[in-house]
């Protein structure tokens, strides 16, 4: 089984190193960033973060604010580290979607303990989540998608791709964003793969297809039926 992967950002250099030693001991992959910038920049080359441990105050751009960036493309867990024991900065991280905030001092054991829990819960939900829209239904679990009760055979980029449109139903999603998170951030191709991809998704798809709406000159937009 692969090792999940942790990006450990904080500007000491001691701490990025106690936290990584306790992580690798557990088995656990670690990247480290040094600054709000850096850690943007591996989090988004990197596509298979399965948790963030993100210090507060940094220089260049602080936590709260890699924090917004992250959760505007993404629900990966976010621990925040602060070494202010401060209320509002609590309230803060957790309207901004941080799962878990832990006040500096503190057990590099007990940080894991966190790490692990989070991401069984994280694990839990996933394998349990299942997408509905319009009449489509798919397992993320089971690799699975109905439409109308009917299996319908998707390839694996199909598949991927119908369940970032279903997840983001409503939304104009342009083709760079799309290509950035089913492709993934590395990819070079042609953006014009996108569109041979949806024009063969729309097909297997039959009439359900025609939710899956072209936005001129952007991209596309998944509108579910109305009642």
């Amino acid at each position: 089984m692969d090792r999940r992967k942790i990006l450990v950002v904080d500007d000491e250099s001691r701490m990025r190193k106690l936290v990584k030693d306790f992580l690798v001991k557990s088995s656990y992959e670690v990247v480290e960033a040094c600054d709000g910038e850096q850690a943007l920049e591996f989090f988004f080359q990197q596509k298979d973060i399965a948790l963030v441990v993100l210090d507060v105050m940094m220089p260049k751009m602080d936590g709260w604010q890699v924090c917004r960036e992250i959760r505007a493309f993404s629900k990966v867990p976010i621990i925040m580290l602060t070494a202010r024991g401060d209320e509002q900065d609590e309230l803060q991280g957790f309207q901004l979607g941080v799962d878990e905030y832990i006040s500096k001092p503190f057990s590099p054991k007990i940080l894991v303990a966190r790490i692990e829990a989070i991401l069984r819960r994280t694990n839990q939900q996933d394998e349990n989540k299942t997408l509905t829209c319009g009449g489509i239904q798919i397992d993320k679990a089971a690799h699975q998608v109905l439409i109308d009760g009917r299996p319908v055979e998707l390839s694996y980029k199909e598949f991927e791709l119908l369940a970032y449109f279903v997840e983001n139903q409503g939304i104009a999603l342009s083709r760079e964003k799309i290509l950035n998170h089913v492709w993934n951030y590395d990819y070079f191709g042609d953006a014009r793969t996108i569109d041979t991809h949806v024009k063969k998704l729309r097909s297997k798809m039959g009439d359900k297809g025609e939710l899956i709406k072209t936005i001129w000159g952007m991209g596309y937009k998944l509108e579910a039926e109305s009642k």
